[in-house]
């Protein structure tokens, strides 16, 4: 059933419960009405059927001639109801009067009438309807035999007033029982509905800045589930928010010194006279405009990894060759020996865009602070069941005491430009989101593996490894990253 538009809970459920009962009340009283109609024309037939019966005793035949003895107490026995004058008649043959009170007319057509039984019909007469009881007898002896009929009639007057009274009796009762069942509707109704008042209550009260979940301990088991719910939603807005917070406290605190330093220099540029300053000047604007650029870059992505994924299969191992592709030329530039090896297939049920933005923080990472002529390998592989994306280099690497920081955000081991801190934070958020983790550990005799542990896709489980030759897999990646 579709709710009612424009009413509230408790008046629908109200409606609900109470018109079906109103309907199977007044269902009841006209079922009641008709039934106490058919067992007051039972008692009134039975009425009549002795009255017929009575007056029948009354004529008596004698040889070919009728006996009538009709005393009063006889009359009194027929005409016993004093609120409903009973019409009575004796015709012999049928039709041809010879006693009563009121001529009767004869009986409807195709009546079957058999002897000495009496019949009931309902009969018009003076604009009243009545019962009539008929019986007809033989009497007499052949061939003079004759046949006689008595006729006892009585309005229906009697009938309704004992129905009327029969359904008052019963539905009465009924009614005060409907009155008290709808009270105590009404009472459980307001007695069930109070945990969701209860609820309103909470969340009125509640502010955005205190999205505590709601507690409630003695409620149905649909309030709960309900409850339920909406913890997890005030859960994912009070997450949300945090996270906007976090976002806005971050941008806020790191873009506030570059923009200031290039306001700084704008205006010492603007001031300036000689050629050569004036384009120091400019360049270090532009130097600052880039960290700016890549801070913010770096903000969106961390917000990003912050917000609900989507995970669909990803061929990690051929990501990791796209990407490393991408930043081919990079690495020569930087003269930096760039390549992938590794198992040719590893899948995962992972996002494919946060991937590619884990990969290339930890390859732009290992080609900056590893330094020119240095080694950074791209390698994926399996491990029971897991995917292992790792960022080898040979550079520098870190000190024991910095591992665990390099995962804080805005944490920097290293003092050279163009770093903001979160490349590394956004990588180990990104293996989180996805139910795996990142990990960092010095390679030797020096340098620094960071890997992004994820699992397999389900069904892919340990499957047969057939592992490429580092040497040629090198090779083929050397030689396909020429600029």
């Amino acid at each position: 059933m579709k709710p009612i538009p424009g009413l509230s809970l408790r008046r629908q459920l109200l409606w609900w419960l109470l018109a079906p009962q109103l309907i199977l009340w007044l269902m009841g009283g006209v079922l009641a009405y008709r039934v106490a109609l058919s067992y007051a024309e039972k008692a009134l037939d039975a009425s009549l059927s002795q009255s017929v019966r009575s007056l029948a005793r009354q004529v008596k035949p004698l040889g070919s001639g009728l006996l009538v003895d009709f005393p009063k107490a006889a009359q009194a026995i027929i005409e016993q109801d004093p609120t409903d004058r009973v019409a009575y008649m004796v015709s012999s043959p049928p039709g041809s009067f010879f006693l009563g009170n009121l001529t009767l007319p004869a009986p409807p057509t195709g009546l079957d009438i058999p002897d000495n039984t009496p019949v009931f019909y309902d009969q018009a007469l003076d604009g009243k309807v009545l019962r009539v009881a008929l019986m007809e007898l033989n009497y007499g002896t052949p061939p003079a035999d004759q046949r006689m009929r008595v006729q006892v009639a009585k309005s229906l007057a009697a009938k309704e007033v004992l129905a009327r009274e029969l359904v008052r009796d019963v539905l009465i009762p009924l009614l005060a029982l409907g009155t008290v069942l709808s009270v105590l509707v009404y009472g459980g109704i307001r007695r069930g509905l109070a945990p969701l008042q209860r609820l309103e209550a909470q969340l009125a009260h509640r502010s955005t800045a205190a999205l505590q979940p709601i507690e409630l301990t003695e409620a149905p088991q649909e309030v709960h589930s309900l409850a339920t719910a909406l913890n997890e939603l005030l859960g994912s807005l009070r997450r949300s928010l945090t996270q906007e917070k976090r976002f806005l406290n971050d941008a806020a605190h790191q873009l506030r010194t570059p923009l200031a330093g290039l306001i700084s220099q704008s205006e010492l540029a603007l001031q300036e006279t000689d050629p050569q300053a004036l384009r120091a000047r400019l360049q270090k604007v532009h130097t600052g405009a880039q960290r700016s650029a890549h801070l913010v870059g770096q903000l969106l992505a961390l917000a990003r990894t912050e917000g609900a994924i989507e995970r669909t299969p990803v061929d990690v191992a051929a990501l990791a060759r796209e990407v490393a592709r991408e930043f081919a030329r990079k690495a020569v530039q930087g003269q930096v020996d760039l390549g992938w090896e590794g198992d040719d297939a590893v899948h995962a049920a992972a996002s494919r865009l946060l991937l590619r933005e884990a990969l290339s923080n930890l390859i732009d990472n290992a080609l900056r602070y590893a330094g020119a002529g240095s080694t950074v390998t791209v390698t994926t592989r399996r491990d029971g069941a897991w995917c292992v994306l790792g960022v080898e280099d040979n550079g520098p690497g870190l000190r024991d005491d910095q591992m665990s920081h390099v995962f804080e955000r805005f944490w920097r081991a290293s003092e050279l430009p163009g770093g903001c801190g979160l490349g590394l934070a956004i990588v180990a958020e990104i293996a989180q989101r996805h139910g795996g983790q990142a990990q960092v550990r010095g390679v030797s005799p020096h340098g620094l593996r960071v890997e992004l542990r994820l699992p397999l896709l389900e069904g892919q489980g340990i499957l047969n490894r057939v592992p490429s030759s580092p040497t040629d897999t090198r090779a083929a990646a050397r030689h396909s990253n020429q600029p």
